[in-house]
């Protein structure tokens, strides 16, 4: 397990804790779990609430979360392993790897169906995929949308399914944009995951385990829980308003996105959601891509990841519209321009987090960097992570 001693620091941390409480207690979420880097030194760790409400479980560090999108993070940084080792390239076509991706066609401007469409003007390259440009989609957050439907219908998400029958899916179907005109959050991660497979010539887990978890020591987080992991394993809660994400009352939802999720073995090792990880884990990844001691990745590689690769005017969009001041690099979402619900000092940071609750952030201009778990649906990019990074900001001294 990853060294989670908290050293020594000037700062007080105590309204973090009380604001993440504050949640708790109004029964938003079930409970957080959470660390502070400065650097790369743990200066404050702390678990509130519940890892399971209805049995008074208290929250643990050890305790087991659902990564969902985090997962992102682990998928792209087995993608750039491989671009480390010489065998992919940011700019390849993914056609070698993915031949029924080789000649995608885009849907038309104003189309009502997907047969209404047109070649795409290029090929999806590595890069596409890792930044979420390369016009595929999720069916996930805009309902009844064109797009939506159709990844529904063709159960493109389905666990039953491996990586390469995903492929075949995917080939029947339209791009929602020609490559690199746009973002759109997708499967990209997923099609990532299985030309790693493809260039290693190992299942996804196996890669993963190998380059990545035995590496930095990450035990807990795989496909499945680690053995003897059940007892570990956090309770998962829906709120009581998918529209009002304060307002009180959580339902207990531990058989989502599908019974037996991550108790036992599916073909689907999905690079875009699958894994479960804790929060010692977390630590250990992100430190691993932190200066000032070993990293997973080399140097080069991770200033280049932390920077901008949209064309010019594209930033990151989701149904309710565009994110001004928020771009993409290669392993995650860059922010270029604080929101208002954001310190002004966080800008130049990397972040992604899941659709259950779980963010971190790296902002190598305030030498922060945090690991924020909770399991509650809908809980990315929720009030209480935002409130919780202008906490820290503001407890470590650099909220201007």
């Amino acid at each position: 397990m990853e060294d989670m001693t908290v050293s020594a620091s000037a700062y007080d941390f105590s309204a973090v804790r009380s604001a993440m409480q504050r949640y708790v207690d109004a029964e938003v979420l079930p409970g957080v779990s959470y660390a502070v880097l400065e650097g790369r030194k743990l200066v404050d760790l702390q678990c509130v609430g519940w890892a399971d409400r209805e049995h008074e479980t208290p929250l643990r560090v050890d305790h087991l979360f659902r990564a969902f999108s985090n997962t992102k993070l682990v998928t792209s940084c087995a993608a750039l392993l491989l671009m480390e080792d010489g065998k992919l390239g940011l700019d390849d076509p993914i056609g070698p790897y993915i031949p029924q991706l080789a000649h995608p066609r885009v849907l038309k401007p104003g189309a009502t169906s997907l047969d209404d469409t047109e070649p795409a003007r290029g090929p999806i390259t590595v890069r596409h995929l890792l930044t979420h440009s390369a016009g595929l989609s999720y069916g996930l957050l805009d309902p009844g949308s064109l797009m939506y439907t159709a990844y529904v219908e063709r159960k493109v998400l389905h666990p039953g399914t491996p990586l390469s029958q995903m492929m075949d899916v995917l080939a029947e179907m339209p791009l929602l944009f020609h490559p690199g005109a746009s973002w759109e959050y997708s499967v990209a991660s997923d099609v990532l995951a299985r030309i790693v497979e493809v260039v290693s010539g190992q299942r996804f887990d196996l890669f993963l385990r190998e380059r990545i978890f035995s590496v930095l020591g990450m035990a807990d987080t795989g496909f499945v829980l680690p053995e003897g992991g059940g007892d570990r394993f956090t309770a998962y809660y829906k709120g009581a308003d998918a529209v009002n994400p304060m307002k009180p009352g959580l339902t207990r939802i531990d058989q989502s996105p599908y019974p037996e999720a991550y108790l036992k073995s599916v073909p689907r090792l999905s690079g875009g959601g699958g894994l479960v990880t804790s929060l010692p884990d977390m630590v250990a990844l992100l430190r691993s891509l932190l200066p000032g001691g070993p990293t997973l990745l080399r140097p080069e590689t991770i200033a280049l990841a932390m920077r901008n690769h949209l064309a010019d005017g594209v930033t990151l969009r989701f149904a309710g519209g565009s994110l001004a001041g928020k771009v993409h690099g290669l392993l995650g979402a860059i922010t270029t321009a604080p929101s208002a619900l954001e310190p002004a000092a966080s800008a130049g940071e990397m972040q992604w987090g899941g659709i259950a609750g779980t963010h971190w952030w790296i902002s190598p201009e305030a030498g922060l960097a945090a690991v924020l778990m909770t399991q509650r649906q809908m809980a990315f990019w929720h009030p209480y992570a935002f409130d919780f990074k202008r906490q820290v900001y503001l407890a470590a001294g650099r909220a201007d």
